[in-house]
């Protein structure tokens, strides 16, 4: 079996990681392939023998780069088509659950609902993820490097998924019709209780908190949306559950396989999480 990703960053490396440790041949573009994006003769030659193809690239300047440059090739193949999209193309819900039957591009995110009803034309399975997490990237990174903070904004959730969930959601869709699936845990929670449980998980003090003027225009445009990502069809069709169903069993994953760094200090108990 032969997978070609377009964008080896990090879900990317992930993914191939896993599969070539069942013994598959992984080839890319992005900072952990070997194949230059823009070297169209390469990248079409191992196009044409992949078994199955993922694209992890965002737009850019609104447009999406792998289907500008490669979307005949693509549209031509027979291959199995995988597109990492965002449940961004949602919007806001006001803390509503959303699944898969729910308009998109009525958020911020244009250009990324753009490209992702583009690769659905195509044929593809469209995994709609909300924020990823995982070893050296997560709040406890943030934390122990002094650049994470507080918004006090207690009525704003949304959804999270762990890398390793990812991984496991894209193979289980090889066997899945087309179409679009949302991966997350099933615990949508605000950013500061993330925070706070992930301070104490590793001992360190609350970070500060930062009013929502005091944030990035981006930033700000985040905190403005509210959902609760619901993953009924994923795990109806693609028969996958999330080994890391919320957020604490996630970062007590990532802190037991972090750096010293991070783990130096002892935990304190959170009395509060009995689970």
């Amino acid at each position: 079996m032969r997978l070609f990703v377009f964008g080896l960053g990090y879900t990317g490396q992930a993914l191939a990681t896993r599969l070539r440790g069942q013994g598959w041949h992984v080839a890319g573009t992005g900072r952990g392939g070997t194949l230059d994006f823009d070297d169209v003769a390469a990248v079409r030659r191992e196009l044409a023998t992949a078994t199955h193809i993922v694209s992890s690239v965002p737009p850019a300047d609104e447009r999406d780069p792998v289907l500008e440059r490669y979307g005949n090739a693509l549209g031509e193949s027979a291959t199995w088509l995988g597109y990492l999209s965002s449940t961004g193309v949602y919007g806001d819900a006001a803390g509503a659950w959303v699944d898969e039957t729910a308009p998109t591009g009525t958020g911020r995110r244009t250009a990324r609902s753009a490209a992702d009803a583009a690769w659905l034309a195509l044929g593809a399975r469209v995994f709609r993820l909300p924020g990823i997490y995982g070893p050296g990237r997560s709040t406890l990174e943030r934390i122990a490097a002094g650049t994470a903070h507080r918004t006090g904004l207690t009525g704003q959730v949304f959804s999270r998924v762990h890398v390793a969930d990812i991984v496991t959601g894209v193979i289980a869709g090889f066997g899945a019709p087309p179409g679009a699936y949302n991966l997350a845990d099933d615990l949508p929670a605000s950013h500061d209780d993330v925070v706070v449980f992930a301070s104490r998980l590793i001992g360190l003090p609350l970070p500060p908190l930062v009013p929502l003027d005091g944030l990035s225009p981006m930033a700000r445009g985040f905190y403005a949306e509210n959902r609760r990502i619901a993953t009924t069809k994923a795990k109806r069709l693609l028969g996958w559950r999330p080994l890391y169903p919320d957020y604490r069993a996630g970062l007590r994953s990532v802190s037991a396989m972090s750096n010293p760094a991070i783990t130096s200090a002892p935990p304190v108990i959170d009395s509060t999480d009995q689970r």
